[in-house]
Protein backbone atom coordinates (compact mmCIF):
# COMPACT_ATOMS: atom_id res chain seq x y z
CA UNK A 1 0.00 0.00 0.00
CA UNK A 2 3.03 2.29 0.04
CA UNK A 3 2.42 5.63 1.77
CA UNK A 4 -1.22 4.78 2.41
CA UNK A 5 0.00 2.90 5.47
CA UNK A 6 3.15 2.79 7.60
CA UNK A 7 4.61 -0.15 9.48
CA UNK A 8 5.43 0.10 13.18
CA UNK A 9 6.17 -2.11 16.17
CA UNK A 10 3.80 -2.28 19.12
CA UNK A 11 3.64 -3.94 22.51
CA UNK A 12 0.26 -5.30 23.52
CA UNK A 13 -0.88 -5.18 27.13
CA UNK A 14 -3.84 -6.45 29.09
CA UNK A 15 -4.70 -5.91 32.76
CA UNK A 16 -2.21 -8.57 33.80
CA UNK A 17 0.71 -7.01 31.92
CA UNK A 18 2.43 -7.23 28.56
CA UNK A 19 1.21 -9.95 26.22
CA UNK A 20 3.56 -9.71 23.24
CA UNK A 21 5.34 -7.49 20.74
CA UNK A 22 4.29 -7.49 17.14
CA UNK A 23 4.20 -5.54 13.86
CA UNK A 24 1.31 -3.24 13.16
CA UNK A 25 0.17 -0.82 10.45
CA UNK A 26 -0.84 2.81 10.80
CA UNK A 27 -2.85 4.91 8.39
CA UNK A 28 -0.56 7.29 6.48
CA UNK A 29 -0.82 10.99 7.32
CA UNK A 30 1.27 13.65 5.60
CA UNK A 31 0.82 17.33 4.78
CA UNK A 32 -0.30 18.47 1.35
CA UNK A 33 0.46 22.12 0.62
CA UNK A 34 -1.89 23.61 -1.98
CA UNK A 35 -0.75 26.69 -3.88
CA UNK A 36 -3.02 28.59 -6.26
CA UNK A 37 -1.27 30.40 -9.10
CA UNK A 38 1.88 30.63 -7.00
CA UNK A 39 0.18 31.85 -3.82
CA UNK A 40 -0.10 29.81 -0.61
CA UNK A 41 -3.66 28.66 -0.05
CA UNK A 42 -3.83 25.80 2.46
CA UNK A 43 -2.00 22.89 4.02
CA UNK A 44 -4.13 19.81 4.62
CA UNK A 45 -3.13 16.78 6.66
CA UNK A 46 -4.24 13.81 4.59
CA UNK A 47 -3.57 10.20 3.70
CA UNK A 48 -1.43 10.28 0.52
CA UNK A 49 -3.19 8.99 -2.57
CA UNK A 50 -5.86 10.35 -4.91
CA UNK A 51 -4.32 13.77 -4.38
CA UNK A 52 -5.54 15.16 -7.72
CA UNK A 53 -9.06 14.25 -6.65
CA UNK A 54 -8.45 15.80 -3.22
CA UNK A 55 -7.35 19.11 -4.74
CA UNK A 56 -10.33 19.24 -7.10
CA UNK A 57 -12.79 18.35 -4.35
CA UNK A 58 -11.24 20.81 -1.91
CA UNK A 59 -11.41 23.66 -4.44
CA UNK A 60 -15.03 22.73 -5.24
CA UNK A 61 -15.85 22.75 -1.53
CA UNK A 62 -14.19 26.16 -1.14
CA UNK A 63 -16.20 27.63 -4.01
CA UNK A 64 -13.10 28.24 -6.15
CA UNK A 65 -14.14 25.96 -9.04
CA UNK A 66 -17.33 24.32 -10.26
CA UNK A 67 -15.89 22.13 -13.03
CA UNK A 68 -12.67 20.26 -13.69
CA UNK A 69 -11.75 22.50 -16.63
CA UNK A 70 -11.31 25.41 -14.18
CA UNK A 71 -8.05 23.73 -13.14
CA UNK A 72 -5.50 24.07 -15.92
CA UNK A 73 -2.80 21.98 -14.27
CA UNK A 74 -1.58 20.46 -11.00
CA UNK A 75 2.17 19.97 -10.61
CA UNK A 76 3.64 18.00 -7.70
CA UNK A 77 7.28 18.39 -8.76
CA UNK A 78 8.21 21.02 -6.16
CA UNK A 79 7.49 18.77 -3.17
CA UNK A 80 10.91 17.55 -1.99
CA UNK A 81 12.33 15.86 1.11
CA UNK A 82 15.54 17.25 2.68
CA UNK A 83 17.56 14.65 0.76
CA UNK A 84 16.18 15.94 -2.54
CA UNK A 85 13.81 13.04 -3.22
CA UNK A 86 10.35 13.92 -4.41
CA UNK A 87 7.56 13.50 -1.83
CA UNK A 88 4.57 14.83 -3.81
CA UNK A 89 3.44 16.90 -0.83
CA UNK A 90 3.15 20.23 -2.67
CA UNK A 91 0.43 20.82 -5.29
CA UNK A 92 1.08 23.80 -7.59
CA UNK A 93 -2.33 24.55 -9.07
CA UNK A 94 -2.87 26.75 -12.11
CA UNK A 95 -6.41 27.99 -12.44
CA UNK A 96 -8.31 28.79 -15.60
CA UNK A 97 -10.23 32.03 -16.23
CA UNK A 98 -13.53 30.48 -15.11
CA UNK A 99 -12.25 29.94 -11.55
CA UNK A 100 -13.23 32.33 -8.78
CA UNK A 101 -10.05 34.32 -8.21
CA UNK A 102 -11.13 35.78 -4.88
CA UNK A 103 -10.52 32.82 -2.61
CA UNK A 104 -12.08 32.81 0.86
CA UNK A 105 -9.58 33.94 3.50
CA UNK A 106 -7.66 30.93 4.86
CA UNK A 107 -4.83 30.40 7.19
CA UNK A 108 -2.19 27.91 6.16
CA UNK A 109 -3.21 24.76 8.05
CA UNK A 110 -6.19 22.43 8.28
CA UNK A 111 -5.88 19.29 10.36
CA UNK A 112 -7.13 15.84 9.44
CA UNK A 113 -9.80 16.29 12.11
CA UNK A 114 -11.25 19.56 10.84
CA UNK A 115 -12.02 20.79 7.35
CA UNK A 116 -12.94 24.38 8.26
CA UNK A 117 -10.54 25.20 11.10
CA UNK A 118 -8.32 27.19 8.71
CA UNK A 119 -11.18 29.49 7.73
CA UNK A 120 -10.39 33.06 8.70
CA UNK A 121 -13.93 34.30 9.40
CA UNK A 122 -17.39 32.99 10.23
CA UNK A 123 -18.76 34.49 7.02
CA UNK A 124 -16.33 32.38 4.99
CA UNK A 125 -17.68 29.15 6.49
CA UNK A 126 -20.95 29.47 4.56
CA UNK A 127 -20.33 29.42 0.82
CA UNK A 128 -22.57 29.96 -2.20
CA UNK A 129 -22.84 26.79 -4.27
CA UNK A 130 -22.35 26.61 -8.03
CA UNK A 131 -24.65 23.54 -7.90
CA UNK A 132 -27.48 24.34 -5.47
CA UNK A 133 -29.64 21.47 -4.26
CA UNK A 134 -33.08 21.46 -5.86
CA UNK A 135 -35.52 22.25 -3.05
CA UNK A 136 -38.54 21.22 -5.13
CA UNK A 137 -37.30 17.60 -5.13
CA UNK A 138 -37.21 17.38 -1.33
CA UNK A 139 -40.65 15.75 -1.17
CA UNK A 140 -40.07 13.34 -4.03
CA UNK A 141 -38.96 9.84 -3.14
CA UNK A 142 -35.30 9.33 -3.99
CA UNK A 143 -34.42 6.11 -2.17
CA UNK A 144 -36.34 3.42 -0.33
CA UNK A 145 -35.64 2.90 3.33
CA UNK A 146 -34.63 -0.68 2.54
CA UNK A 147 -32.01 0.47 0.02
CA UNK A 148 -30.80 3.23 2.35
CA UNK A 149 -30.11 0.71 5.11
CA UNK A 150 -27.83 -1.32 2.81
CA UNK A 151 -25.40 1.57 2.26
CA UNK A 152 -23.25 1.25 5.43
CA UNK A 153 -22.36 -2.37 4.66
CA UNK A 154 -21.64 -1.51 1.04
CA UNK A 155 -19.33 1.28 2.15
CA UNK A 156 -17.66 -0.96 4.72
CA UNK A 157 -16.81 -3.47 1.98
CA UNK A 158 -14.73 -0.74 0.26
CA UNK A 159 -12.64 0.24 3.32
CA UNK A 160 -9.38 -1.58 2.57
CA UNK A 161 -7.11 0.88 4.41
CA UNK A 162 -9.38 0.65 7.45
CA UNK A 163 -9.11 -3.14 7.29
CA UNK A 164 -5.32 -2.81 7.53
CA UNK A 165 -5.13 -0.01 10.11
CA UNK A 166 -8.49 0.72 11.74
CA UNK A 167 -7.55 4.39 11.33
CA UNK A 168 -9.44 5.91 8.39
CA UNK A 169 -12.81 7.41 7.57
CA UNK A 170 -14.61 6.69 4.32
CA UNK A 171 -17.23 8.12 1.99
CA UNK A 172 -19.09 6.51 -0.90
CA UNK A 173 -21.12 8.02 -3.73
CA UNK A 174 -24.15 6.13 -5.03
CA UNK A 175 -26.21 7.07 -8.09
CA UNK A 176 -29.89 6.19 -7.88
CA UNK A 177 -30.94 4.43 -11.10
CA UNK A 178 -34.20 3.71 -9.27
CA UNK A 179 -35.38 4.22 -5.68
CA UNK A 180 -34.28 0.71 -4.74
CA UNK A 181 -31.18 0.62 -6.97
CA UNK A 182 -28.22 2.59 -5.57
CA UNK A 183 -25.23 2.01 -7.87
CA UNK A 184 -21.79 2.54 -6.32
CA UNK A 185 -19.88 5.17 -8.29
CA UNK A 186 -16.86 5.71 -6.07
CA UNK A 187 -15.55 5.21 -2.52
CA UNK A 188 -12.59 6.94 -0.89
CA UNK A 189 -10.75 6.70 2.46
CA UNK A 190 -8.61 9.13 4.44
CA UNK A 191 -7.55 9.88 8.02
CA UNK A 192 -9.76 12.98 7.75
CA UNK A 193 -13.48 12.54 7.10
CA UNK A 194 -13.56 15.82 5.17
CA UNK A 195 -10.61 14.67 3.04
CA UNK A 196 -12.44 11.44 2.17
CA UNK A 197 -15.41 13.56 1.09
CA UNK A 198 -13.21 15.91 -0.94
CA UNK A 199 -11.57 12.97 -2.73
CA UNK A 200 -15.00 11.57 -3.49
CA UNK A 201 -16.36 14.87 -4.83
CA UNK A 202 -13.14 15.49 -6.73
CA UNK A 203 -13.55 12.18 -8.52
CA UNK A 204 -17.13 13.12 -9.36
CA UNK A 205 -15.99 16.51 -10.65
CA UNK A 206 -13.29 14.95 -12.84
CA UNK A 207 -15.96 12.65 -14.26
CA UNK A 208 -18.22 15.62 -15.02
CA UNK A 209 -21.01 14.46 -12.72
CA UNK A 210 -22.06 17.53 -10.64
CA UNK A 211 -24.70 18.54 -9.89
CA UNK A 212 -25.20 15.24 -8.08
CA UNK A 213 -28.97 15.60 -7.93
CA UNK A 214 -29.68 11.87 -8.36
CA UNK A 215 -27.00 10.71 -5.91
CA UNK A 216 -26.67 9.91 -2.21
CA UNK A 217 -23.51 9.85 -0.09
CA UNK A 218 -22.81 7.44 2.75
CA UNK A 219 -20.06 8.25 5.27
CA UNK A 220 -18.48 6.20 8.03
CA UNK A 221 -18.32 9.14 10.41
CA UNK A 222 -20.80 11.48 12.05
CA UNK A 223 -22.77 13.96 9.94
CA UNK A 224 -20.97 17.25 10.58
CA UNK A 225 -21.65 20.75 9.31
CA UNK A 226 -18.62 20.61 7.05
CA UNK A 227 -19.78 17.41 5.31
CA UNK A 228 -23.26 18.80 4.67
CA UNK A 229 -21.70 22.01 3.36
CA UNK A 230 -19.46 20.05 0.99
CA UNK A 231 -22.44 18.09 -0.36
CA UNK A 232 -24.26 21.37 -0.95
CA UNK A 233 -21.36 22.59 -3.09
CA UNK A 234 -21.82 19.54 -5.35
CA UNK A 235 -25.63 19.59 -5.43
CA UNK A 236 -26.02 16.23 -3.66
CA UNK A 237 -29.41 15.95 -1.89
CA UNK A 238 -28.82 13.25 0.76
CA UNK A 239 -26.11 12.51 3.33
CA UNK A 240 -26.27 9.29 5.36
CA UNK A 241 -23.94 8.73 8.32
CA UNK A 242 -23.42 5.79 10.65
CA UNK A 243 -23.18 8.12 13.64
CA UNK A 244 -24.95 11.22 14.95
CA UNK A 245 -25.39 14.54 13.18
CA UNK A 246 -24.53 17.84 14.81
CA UNK A 247 -27.16 20.53 15.37
CA UNK A 248 -25.54 22.77 12.74
CA UNK A 249 -25.50 19.91 10.22
CA UNK A 250 -29.25 19.45 10.63
CA UNK A 251 -29.87 23.20 10.53
CA UNK A 252 -27.93 23.76 7.33
CA UNK A 253 -29.37 20.59 5.81
CA UNK A 254 -32.90 21.89 6.34
CA UNK A 255 -31.95 25.32 5.04
CA UNK A 256 -30.18 24.07 1.91
CA UNK A 257 -32.63 21.29 1.14
CA UNK A 258 -30.40 18.34 2.04
CA UNK A 259 -31.73 15.20 3.68
CA UNK A 260 -29.54 14.39 6.69
CA UNK A 261 -29.64 10.80 7.94
CA UNK A 262 -27.85 9.66 11.08
CA UNK A 263 -27.33 6.44 13.03
CA UNK A 264 -27.67 4.38 9.86
CA UNK A 265 -26.42 1.06 11.23
CA UNK A 266 -28.09 -1.22 8.68
CA UNK A 267 -31.23 -2.01 10.72
CA UNK A 268 -32.70 1.43 11.48
CA UNK A 269 -31.77 5.03 10.81
CA UNK A 270 -32.89 8.51 11.90
CA UNK A 271 -33.88 11.17 9.37
CA UNK A 272 -33.30 14.69 10.69
CA UNK A 273 -34.18 16.92 7.74
CA UNK A 274 -36.14 16.75 4.49
CA UNK A 275 -37.55 13.21 5.09
CA UNK A 276 -39.63 13.26 1.90
CA UNK A 277 -36.77 11.76 -0.09
CA UNK A 278 -37.05 8.49 1.89
CA UNK A 279 -39.66 6.02 0.67
CA UNK A 280 -41.05 3.78 3.38
CA UNK A 281 -42.58 0.32 2.98
CA UNK A 282 -45.97 0.47 1.31
CA UNK A 283 -45.40 3.88 -0.27
CA UNK A 284 -45.39 4.51 -3.98
CA UNK A 285 -42.22 6.02 -5.40
CA UNK A 286 -43.89 9.37 -6.04
CA UNK A 287 -45.63 9.60 -2.67
CA UNK A 288 -43.99 11.94 -0.13
CA UNK A 289 -42.80 10.44 3.15
CA UNK A 290 -43.93 11.87 6.45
Amino acid sequence: MGRLTARTRIRRFDAAGQIDARADRLAGEEPLEIRLDGDDFAVAMRTPGHDVELVHGFLLSEGIIDRASAVRSIDFASGLDPDGSRNYNVAEVRLGPEARRQAPGRQVYTSSACGICGTASLDAVRKASHHPVCHHTADRGLITSEALLTLPDRLRAEQRIFDATGGTHAAALFRMTGPDEPVLICAREDVGRHNAMDKLLGRALLDGLPPLEDCVVQVSARASFELVQKLAMAGAPLLSAVSAPSSSAVEVGEELGITVVGFNRGRTCNVYSRPGRIIGAGQSHDQPSV
